[in-house]
């Protein structure tokens, strides 16, 4: 083998490897302007994310860090930073104070489920459910999930709807689903 077929070779092993690469990246969807990368946690890659800069201070003020970045699986229902404005005057910043804690760690875990749930999979839950199909979350809500087409909502307990804006999020710990809504236990 000459020098330049080694060459050639070469730069065609490191082009198909890149090809692979970027492929392996593309699956996921952007979010918040930023890749999501399915080697990274939950918390990796919301921190990444522009439009979840609210949840990753919520996160970090109930003290979840270091569980969401834990093995999991989980499934995270991610409300964006509109959501959280969406919110009545002065809620976001109350929750975020440390006396309010406990009610902010039970409402951001109203949005965690202990499994892999991609949106294919709640889909077929929802039709063998008949139309509806509970989800239990790791923070004792209950969940509705329904769909119309590929849209994928959930409705809490106080009678809210957040909308499945960007599904399937692949991470190393589990999947996010972006919602459009912050969903609230029953209070």
């Amino acid at each position: 083998m000459t020098f330049r077929t080694a060459l050639t070779a070469s730069a065609a092993a490191i082009a198909i490897a890149t090809s692979a690469f970027a492929a392996s990246h593309s699956s996921n969807p952007m979010v918040g302007g930023a890749e999501m990368s399915p080697e990274k946690t939950i918390v990796e890659n919301a921190s990444a994310s522009a439009d979840h800069t609210t949840l990753v201070a919520a996160v970090e003020a109930a003290g979840l860090v270091e569980t969401l970045s834990g093995e999991g699986p989980f499934t995270v229902f991610a409300p964006t930073n509109a959501a959280f404005e969406a919110l009545p005057d002065g809620t976001v910043d109350t929750l975020l104070m440390p006396e309010n804690k406990d009610q902010l760690t039970q409402i951001l875990t109203c949005h965690v489920v202990a499994a892999d749930a991609m949106s294919d999979a709640i889909k077929g839950m929802i039709d063998e459910d008949g139309g509806t199909h509970p989800v239990e979350t790791v923070g004792g809500c209950t969940l509705q999930a329904t769909y119309d087409g590929d849209t994928i909502m959930l409705e809490d307990e106080a009678g809210n709807t957040a909308t499945v804006t960007i599904a399937d999020v692949d991470q190393s710990n589990g999947v996010v689903h972006v919602i459009d809504t912050v969903l609230m236990p029953a209070m």
